[in-house]
């Protein structure tokens, strides 16, 4: 079993920044590929960003880009998202995800995460 937990949304005007964090812990959670997702009111949960546990490779949505940088402290079993020139359309609620196949992860297989965090909103304003 692995628990996330996420931290750092908040209201943002356009073009400011924030990051996300998300605590990972549980029985070899270490050894998860981790990813973002982030559901906007009347839209289906999509894959943000996801990194690769033992290669460190990364993979965004095309939609963030240039924008968003996913990062992993292994020491801390943290994954975070750097998101930078925020836009109104980046107005979600972001979720944290583990899974062990790289496969699921990008192709951001919603139904089969193995784990979810709560969950945290970020609020862009124009």
């Amino acid at each position: 079993q692995v628990q996330l937990v996420e931290s750092g949304g908040g209201l943002v005007q356009a073009g400011g920044s924030l990051r996300l964090s998300c605590a990972a812990s549980g029985r070899s959670s270490s050894m998860y590929h981790m990813g973002w997702f982030r559901q906007a009111p009347g839209k289906e949960r999509e894959l943000v960003a996801a990194i690769n546990w033992a290669s460190g490779s990364t993979a965004y949505a095309d939609s963030v880009k240039g924008r968003f940088t996913i990062s992993r402290d292994n020491a801390k079993n943290t994954v975070y998202l750097q998101m930078i020139r925020l836009r109104p359309e980046d107005t979600a609620v972001y979720y944290c995800a583990a899974d062990s196949s790289w496969h699921t992860m990008v192709v951001g297989t919603i139904t089969g995460i193995d784990y979810w965090g709560q969950g945290t909103q970020v609020t862009v304003s124009s």
